[in-house]
């Protein structure tokens, strides 16, 4: 086998495409990872990051299978969740009706990256990151990528994990259906003067959806779902703190702000198809989702996992068969979650009359019922 042929090559070494290229490299496969490595990677102590994500139990195991869990010292855990809806009501479900430890673990970005490329460097990848993809071409027995400084890479399978505008996609002429929300989420971490209990707090307001995630130690992480997110942005870093903290009804006192703001627009993404002749899409790639439920990563992460198996003692990476089945595997759960994120989004979003009310007695209604609280909770943490 020549060195400019693999198993499979991955584009994208995010954490869905850094995590699929360890778990192919574990199964034996011969795979190429085209990345820079993240600089911030070796900068873990220059504060904190203020992109987060609530990683939940299934994918906490997969991770840790790697021995690409990061330690303990800076991840918040979920015990609790609150919601609120924008007019009294409210459902309570914790790690508990759901007989497990958590609902989810609070991670940061750079913490959870430099887990996984501390595991890619003592592994047999080859993470090629001084330059970029250049063309996408394939046949019915490979799939050849040429980078800019000229060289061809070909491999059985390629995999686009290089996020929401995925290259990768347009090369192949994937269509995806895209459906702006007119909204951004806006993301800061804060320093919190009471303690926040390991309890994850999420208000509807009817214009907007706010969540404090808990971090570790006397921390949270804020995401703001707005129309209007300059109004945060623009805010300094007392003034957001306290805006913050008011809008949350000073349920943990006053706050300190740990992180500027930044913002990203939310879109709904849904590509015509997830697989193509001898490439597949994982990730952000292959679906996006609101935020409101914080499924994201761990969509993308069962994504990575079931690819994963199906071609751990696959001859041929890239079988037409095989990657018809990881779309089949992975169409119900990703619909499911788009459709009921988006749904629930467009219900607190709705200007109807008696709605708001329809909305809210569901809520407490629901709260009031054990076995639909313990389906809520282990739906929660079914990823």
């Amino acid at each position: 086998m020549r060195d400019s042929q693999y198993h499979a090559i991955i584009v994208g070494g995010g954490l869905v495409g850094a995590s699929l290229a360890l778990a192919l490299s574990r199964a034996g496969k011969r795979v190429a990872l085209l990345e820079p490595r993240p600089a911030q990677c070796n900068e873990l102590e220059q504060g904190w990051d203020a992109r987060i994500y609530a990683v939940s139990p299934a994918n906490r195991r997969f991770l840790e299978g790697m021995g690409a869990w990061p330690g303990m010292e800076r991840i918040g855990i979920i015990a609790v969740m609150d919601v609120c809806g924008d007019a009294g009501g409210r459902i309570e479900f914790s790690a508990r009706d759901a007989d497990a430890d958590a609902l989810a673990w609070i991670v940061e970005n750079r913490w959870l990256q430099a887990a996984l490329w501390r595991q890619l460097a003592d592994s047999e990848v080859d993470c090629i990151g001084d330059c970029q993809a250049q063309s996408l071409s394939t046949t019915a027995s490979e799939a050849r990528l040429v980078l800019d400084d000229g060289r061809l890479l070909s491999a059985e399978l390629l995999v686009g994990a290089d996020g929401a505008n995925s290259w990768v996609r347009g090369q192949l002429g994937l269509a995806a259906s895209v459906k702006p929300y007119g909204q951004s989420g806006v993301v800061a971490n804060f320093a919190c003067e009471k303690p926040h209990g390991q309890v994850a707090r999420q208000w509807f307001t009817g214009d907007s959806i706010l969540a404090w995630l808990p971090m570790a130690g006397n921390r949270i992480s804020m995401v703001w779902s707005t129309s209007d997110p300059q109004s945060l942005l623009e805010l300094p870093p007392e003034a957001l703190a306290d805006k913050v903290a008011a809008a949350g009804g000073h349920q943990l006192g006053a706050f300190a702000t740990l992180t500027a703001a930044a913002a990203f627009p939310l879109r709904l993404v849904q590509p015509e198809a997830v697989v193509a002749e001898r490439v597949a899409l994982v990730g952000d790639a292959a679906h996006t989702v609101h935020p409101l439920a914080g499924q994201g990563v761990n969509l993308g992460f069962q994504d990575a996992a079931q690819l994963a198996a199906l071609l751990q003692a696959a001859p041929d990476c890239g079988d037409w068969m095989l990657l018809r089945r990881y779309q089949r595997q992975r169409r119900e759960a990703v619909t499911t979650m788009q459709i009921g994120c988006d749904s629930l989004y467009r219900l607190f979003h709705a200007k109807l009359p008696g709605l708001p009310w329809l909305r809210n007695t569901g809520l407490s209604l629901t709260n009031c019922c054990s076995p639909l609280k313990r389906r809520f909770a282990r739906q929660a943490i079914g990823y």
